[in-house]
């Protein structure tokens, strides 16, 4: 499934990503291009991430919202 439509980002791209050691979404924004264009997909890809590194990791991973880390 496409996560990221104007830049062609799928969520097994984003799965692949995790598993070849990117750890953030910072990282994998910055590797894949992700949200650099609208922006909507963001929430969806932070969500994607958080539950492949939980898959990968066997832990929890928790998130701060956007508009509360500013």
């Amino acid at each position: 499934m496409y996560v990221c439509i104007c830049n062609s980002v799928t969520d097994k791209a984003i799965k692949t990503a995790v598993e070849c050691g990117y750890d953030s979404y910072d990282r994998i924004c910055q590797e894949l291009d992700i949200a650099s264009c609208c922006g909507r997909c963001e929430d969806h890809a932070r969500e994607v991430i958080s539950e492949e590194l939980i898959d990968k990791q066997g832990v929890q991973v928790y998130q701060i919202p956007p508009s509360v880390a500013l």
